[in-house]
């Protein structure tokens, strides 16, 4: 009779832990999806390889420089060639669309001084120096909520007390 009253206060607590992780994955975590371009700069006319990773389903590539790339869910690679007319010291903006996740890396067209189309007022330096993306909140700690962890753990208690309580009460009654 022990044993069933632990396999049921067992099956509460990791009742209650499965109902919270939904919540930790709606923050809308990132940080596996990476996407770069290579090479960063490139002469009109040349291809480019378009790499996504950390996506579970098709990634949609776009720029201003080249046609719509899809790279499929079971591959990470695709290649894309940057139209002969692209500005000479221009970068562009390389978009990587995974589902509602999204990241942008520089491409650079070689020959002249930097200049980027979308930002006239700064045409000597890029918006972003060469670092690579910037993607996710950044480690395990990144974002995290003292009221929702107090929370999550306040339900797990509570649950785990009541299934005590309970189990600890139907003995009394029982008189053993």
């Amino acid at each position: 009779m022990r044993a069933i009253r632990v396999a049921s206060a067992a099956l509460l607590g990791v009742s209650a832990l499965a109902m919270t992780a939904p919540a930790a994955q709606a923050q809308g975590d990132n940080s596996g999806f990476w996407a770069t371009v290579r090479p960063t700069t490139v002469e009109p006319g040349e291809h480019v390889r378009l790499r996504a990773t950390g996506c579970e389903q098709s990634v949609t590539v776009s720029s201003g420089v080249f046609d719509t790339v899809t790279i499929p869910r079971w591959r990470t690679t695709a290649w894309a060639r940057v139209d002969r007319d692209a500005r000479r010291g221009a970068v562009y903006e390389v978009s990587f669309y995974c589902g509602t996740f999204w990241q942008s890396v520089d491409l650079t067209i070689a020959g002249g001084r930097p200049e980027r189309p979308d930002r006239p007022d700064r045409p000597d330096r890029p918006e972003h120096p060469e670092h690579g993306v910037r993607a996710g909140e950044g480690g395990t700690l990144a974002g995290l909520d003292l009221k929702e962890i107090g929370l999550g753990a306040a339900l797990i208690t509570a649950a785990l007390g009541t299934a005590y309580h309970l189990s600890r009460r139907r003995t009394d009654e029982h008189g053993s």
